[in-house]
């Protein structure tokens, strides 16, 4: 593997990659105009981006982080399934002025959806709202809604779509809320284990190749059930496979590879090397070599792409961020540049900064409950 010294790295151009998180906050650069139908996502990338930068407060104002907070409370909803977010205001025609005001039931059309609603947690979070207007009973029961009988999650209740990243977030949820009573910790887990590969990853879902994004979606939720269940889902041989895949993942660029056999790509820094910080094998990642790919993803007028030359956009700039949070180089160059390459510290169980994971933690569970 290649390891160049870390002297070698520019400045990071904090205040270009700001800029392109704003940018995209403000409306999608035509080339990322098919990914608007997840807008939520897109507001966590991009919100989550200037937090792990530092400068959510210095770049967006009060004023404007007030809009987004109502913006993100518009795209609630309540009905039968219990309550939770939806992907954007596409799925409604309705005045979101009213939304807001009066949160329309929904119909089978237009449902929360459980990653939107994971996302939309995160962003609120990150903006410091209060969750005065979270219907934490709602969500649970949404929770519930979409657990299927073989222990997975649907992406919305009585869909076929389902993998481990709903899983995920429905573990995440439920941690954030302090309650796991809306989800079924053995069946689900048994699923999980269903997903697992040969080589020590695990696929979206059961029988399908291992990935570095679904491997991470695993290894997290076992890290969160665990934290309540006080039980170990993996034995340590179990670990070590997966430490082993993990770690050929790191190919000779610096970068991950999401799968056996194919290139590196940015996104895969973070699934892999978080699945790495969670197992404890994080002083195996080659941190150097990592931070030479990442730099080499860098746009010149901000944001970072999947891969060296390719266009930079919200999804791939957080994600290398948030690996960078995790793996800062070692920057000794007697000047500022070092200073440029420092980040919030991530929580890599939830996949948001420190501080704003504390602010889930006093903000978000219902306090009569723990009381």
């Amino acid at each position: 593997m290649s390891d160049q010294p870390s002297t070698l790295l520019s400045a990071f151009s904090r205040k270009a990659h700001a800029a392109h998180c704003k940018l995209c906050l403000s409306g999608l650069p035509a080339s990322q105009i098919d990914v608007d139908g997840s807008r939520l996502a897109l507001a966590f990338y991009c919100l989550g981006g200037l937090d792990l930068l530092g400068v959510l407060e210095e770049e967006i104002s009060p004023r404007n982080r007030e809009e987004w907070r109502t913006w993100l409370w518009t795209q609630h909803a309540k009905g039968k399934y219990g309550s939770g977010f939806r992907p954007g205001p596409f799925m409604t025609g309705r005045d979101p002025r009213i939304s807001l005001q009066d949160p329309a039931d929904y119909t089978n059309y237009d449902t929360p959806h459980l990653i939107m609603t994971y996302t939309a947690l995160l962003s609120l979070a990150i903006l410091r709202d209060d969750f005065s207007k979270l219907d934490r009973k709602g969500i649970i029961a949404f929770l519930r809604c979409c657990q299927r009988q073989d222990g997975s999650f649907s992406t919305v209740p009585g869909s076929n779509e389902n993998d481990l990243r709903t899983l995920y977030c429905a573990f995440a949820i439920s941690n954030m809320l302090d309650d796991w009573s809306g989800v079924d910790i053995p069946q689900a887990v048994a699923f999980l284990a269903t997903c697992r590969t040969y080589e020590g990853g695990y696929g979206q879902s059961t029988f399908c190749e291992g990935q570095g994004g679904t491997t991470y979606t695993a290894i997290a939720a076992l890290g969160l059930a665990s934290a309540v269940t006080k039980k170990e889902y993996l034995t340590r041989s179990e670990k070590q496979v997966t430490i082993e895949w993990l770690l050929r993942n790191q190919d000779d660029s610096g970068g991950f590879r999401g799968r056996t056999g194919k290139e590196a790509d940015a996104c895969y820094c973070f699934w892999c090397g978080g699945s790495l910080k969670i197992l404890g094998a994080e002083s195996l990642v080659n941190s150097e070599a990592l931070a030479t790919y990442l730099s080499r993803c860098r746009f010149k007028y901000g944001g970072i792409a999947k891969a060296p030359g390719e266009s930079p956009d919200p999804y791939h700039t957080y994600l290398s961020l948030a690996a960078l949070s995790m793996y800062p180089p070692q920057v000794h160059d007697g000047n500022s540049t070092s200073e440029t390459w420092k980040f919030g510290v991530l929580d890599p169980l939830l996949n948001a900064r420190e501080e704003t994971v504390a602010w889930i933690r006093s903000h978000v569970p219902d306090r009569k409950v723990h009381s």
